[in-house]
């Protein structure tokens, strides 16, 4: 079998590397000359060779890549077609979907299993672990996967591995790949953590967001929040909507939105006829995902660490915390909605506002953006995670200090080196 991946953005990648694995054959294409192709398994390539005005083919045993290119007589020899989720309602992805080639539609065992979608602004990831630990204890045999910014595996592995073994799929699904999502997979329940400020680049509007939410949950099982914006139109769309409260049980992780999380794991789990013995028990265990909030005491202080990429992430901390200290990753150069963290920090107005290169190195928009809002307090930039942590240890003795903001891997390490130092103190 032969399949031909256009596009090698995060998904892409994910997409050729388990098609590979699988064992079909791979012709993959993106007109992006410069594409990033760390991730794929390239020997012998050298990346530096390549010139911006050229285009390349690079040829393997079972891979074609085009760059700068595609060749349309290769697609037409491919027996499936796995396009990236953005190019989901365009000319060419309709016209794949007519014909059939989608590779969700040529490989379909996945829409014969069990399937829960989460999706949502923030809390995906947390809630998703929540529940696979969930359905775990209770014997049940889970694949998970879905957004790639989740650290899972992509939208086709899910496609690609699923056979008669497991009884559950639980899908994290991005918001900006709700139509695509609907498309693959067949969800019985659909659980949506929260409506937030991202993503606006694509939605542009809130109302959008909502509409694209309204479409994915048709006749599905729906879980939302009971104070949930826009309830009445998801409960027109659904089949069957069904409520979720704050967790009431025991719950190591910080926060008023984590018990939101927990508790829709919860409802989602008790309506599968999960024994709430199992979900106490689980829930009462479950800690913080990598990336995700987590707090760490270093002298006198508690340093709460996790990404916090948009504004409403990142209001939903400080609403429940005084910080001194606010240590904010900054975002890529094109996603200049993401500055609206900014607005929240300087609302909030700690003594010291600390920012960090997160995605890329957006100091100098950033530090405008702050003075542009007559934030007061002190504003230092830092380039290493050793300036972090000297940072760190110099605001240690006051109560609380916040490292978030943008930059999920940049965190990680941030978050290693802080679980590293309280360890040991």
């Amino acid at each position: 079998m032969k399949a031909a991946v256009i596009g090698l953005g995060v998904e892409g990648k994910k997409a050729v590397n388990s098609l590979l694995k699988h064992g079909w054959e791979v012709y993959a294409t993106d007109l992006n000359i410069n594409v990033d192709l760390s991730g794929l398994d390239l020997p012998m390539l050298s990346l530096n060779m390549v010139d911006e005005n050229q285009t390349v083919s690079i040829v393997g045993d079972e891979i074609t890549i085009d760059l700068g290119f595609t060749n349309p007589y290769a697609i037409e020899q491919c027996d499936a077609i796995a396009i990236s989720p953005s190019m989901y309602g365009g000319a060419f992805a309709t016209r794949l979907l007519e014909d059939g080639d989608l590779l969700s539609d040529v490989v379909s065992k996945h829409k014969d299993i069990f399937t829960i979608g989460i999706t949502g602004t923030n809390g995906k990831t947390t809630t998703v672990h929540m529940l696979k630990e969930i359905l775990e204890n209770a014997g049940k045999k889970v694949l998970v996967g879905g957004n790639g910014g989740g650290g899972f595996s992509g939208y086709y592995d899910l496609i690609l591995e699923a056979n008669d073994d497991y009884d559950v799929l639980l899908v994290e699904v991005c918001d900006m790949t709700l139509d695509f999502c609907r498309h693959c997979f067949d969800f019985d329940m659909i659980g949506l953590t929260n409506i937030g400020n991202d993503h606006m680049d694509v939605h542009k509007t809130i109302a959008n967001y909502k509409d694209s939410l309204v479409r994915f949950f048709t006749d599905k099982t729906i879980f939302t929040a009971f104070n949930q914006d826009f309830n009445a139109d998801f409960k027109e769309s659904a089949k069957k909507t069904i409520p979720y409260f704050e967790y009431q049980d025991e719950l190591k992780l910080f926060g008023k939105f984590n018990l939101l999380n927990a508790g829709l794991a919860s409802a989602i789990a008790k309506e599968i006829k999960v024994p709430k013995d199992v979900i106490r028990d689980t829930l009462s265990d479950f800690n913080a995902v990598e990336g995700r909030l987590d707090v760490y005491k270093i002298n006198d202080a508690f340093v709460y660490v996790g990404k916090t990429d948009n504004s409403d992430a990142l209001a939903s901390v400080l609403s429940e915390k005084d910080f001194y200290a606010l240590f904010i990753g900054t975002p890529r150069h094109n996603e200049v909605h993401r500055l609206d963290i900014l607005d929240v920090a300087a609302k909030y107005n700690p003594e010291v506002i600390v920012l960090f290169p997160g995605l890329e190195d957006t100091l100098d928009i950033a530090i405008y953006r702050l003075n542009s809002l007559g934030y007061m307090g002190n504003i230092i930039t830092v380039n290493s995670l050793d300036e972090i942590i000297e940072l760190v240890a110099e605001y240690s003795h006051e109560e609380a200090i916040l490292i978030g903001g943008n930059g999920q891997d940049t965190i990680i390490n941030i978050q290693e080196r802080i679980k590293l130092i309280s360890e040991n103190l």
